[in-house]
């Protein structure tokens, strides 16, 4: 942090904060300021925290949602650390949702000629990959939904009847997406992963990042009980969703909650059994 700031800098206060289930997390105040850090395993999460920080510095670049600002990464013995600016928290404006969607929207136009991302990052704990494919279709099915169900039948936490019916839902696969050009993507956007700044306005943590179809990241905002109605309506005003998207929520969600039947397992996997039975 010190040669960051091209100053010493005299930590004077540490306080334990909630970083999640995964990362321990401080609130660090320091003579320079309030930072927030994040540490773990090197050798657990190899490269976590870079990708994180570069995937906060793609989100800062399209000047779209607020991001917190990457101040350091790096690592020391088994130790990863990621530092980041600390962001005070306050009501919401009254226009939240509001400019939250518009942000949002306007992350989503930006564009790539591919669906993936230039390197693999994580998804919570989980490595993600992002190899390059030219359709959303193959990218779903090989980089999203092939491996994590391979992942969790590796592991037993399903059996040879969730692996058949994820094989009868690729084939209807291409039918089921609008064709759309990709969009750069927060990647896990549900209720944990935005904050409230001092302002009162929208702040996106936590990414991971690729540019895939838009509709993942709206899908994933209604996993674990929604965004405000408000934030629906703006954006369908700023950036208007293909007819019927509301039908393919629990199709995008597929891929989300195989990442938590991996990490958690539990309740999960009847979440994924009943959106194939109802496929």
């Amino acid at each position: 942090m010190s040669e960051k700031l091209k100053r010493s800098v005299e930590i004077k206060r540490t306080v334990p904060v909630s970083g999640g289930s995964i990362n321990d997390a401080y609130k660090i105040d320091t003579d320079a300021g309030l930072f927030f850090v994040k540490k773990n395993s090197a050798s657990l999460y190899p490269g976590m925290f870079e990708k994180e920080a570069t995937g906060l510095k793609i989100l800062a670049a399209a000047d779209a949602v607020s991001v917190p600002e990457v101040v350091s990464w790096g690592q020391k013995d088994d130790t990863s650390f990621l530092i980041l600016n600390y962001i005070k928290s306050a009501s919401k404006r009254p226009d939240f949702w509001k400019q939250f969607a518009e942000g949002l929207a306007s992350l989503h136009r930006n564009k790539a000629d591919y669906f993936g991302l230039d390197q693999d990052n994580y998804i919570g704990s989980l490595h993600q990959s992002n190899k390059k494919h030219d359709n959303w279709p193959d990218f779903f099915r090989e980089e999203r939904l092939e491996k994590q169900v391979k992942a969790a039948r590796d592991r037993g936490k399903i059996g040879t009847d969730m692996v058949r019916a994820f094989d009868r839902f690729y084939v209807k696969l291409p039918e089921l997406f609008p064709e759309e050009p990709p969009s750069l993507i927060h990647g896990d956007l549900w209720g944990g992963n935005f904050m409230v700044d001092e302002k009162g306005k929208p702040v996106i943590i936590d990414p991971a990042i690729y540019y895939g179809h838009r509709e993942m990241d709206l899908a994933m905002s209604q996993l674990f009980g929604g965004f405000d109605n408000r934030f629906y309506e703006a954006y369908q005003r700023y950036y208007p969703l293909e007819k019927s998207w509301q039908q393919r929520v629990d199709y995008c969600n597929l891929y989300p909650l195989m990442v938590h039947v991996n990490l958690f397992g539990g309740g999960y996997i009847g979440s994924v059994q009943a959106i194939l039975q109802k496929f």
